[in-house]
């Protein structure tokens, strides 16, 4: 038998086809089948490769403004439970049964 690189031995392919695969929804809607990056759930495609992902904060070259910050969201989100409580507060005193 002749080595052709274009069809492998399958003693070569067996690692690749032992892999776990990657998973992730593809747009068609199935899972994608390629095999994840070592150390990693996801393929190369879907973010299993090393720095994938926008670095954080203002090294991210679409930073704007600070409206969107873990801290801004965080200081809204309590604001909102505040003001939820305070008409609620209010709500008792217009009934009278505060």
């Amino acid at each position: 038998m002749e080595a052709n690189p274009m069809h492998p031995s399958i003693r070569r392919l067996l690692p690749l086809l032992q892999a776990p695969r990657c998973g992730a929804k593809t747009r068609s809607g199935a899972p994608c089948q390629s095999p994840a990056v070592n150390g990693k759930s996801r393929c190369r495609m879907h973010g299993g490769s090393k720095g994938s992902g926008a670095p954080k904060g203002n090294r991210n070259g679409s930073y704007r403004h600070g409206l969107f910050t873990c801290e801004a969201v965080e200081d809204r989100r309590l604001v909102r439970a505040m003001l939820s409580e305070f008409r609620a507060s209010v709500g008792m005193i217009q009934q009278g049964q505060f």
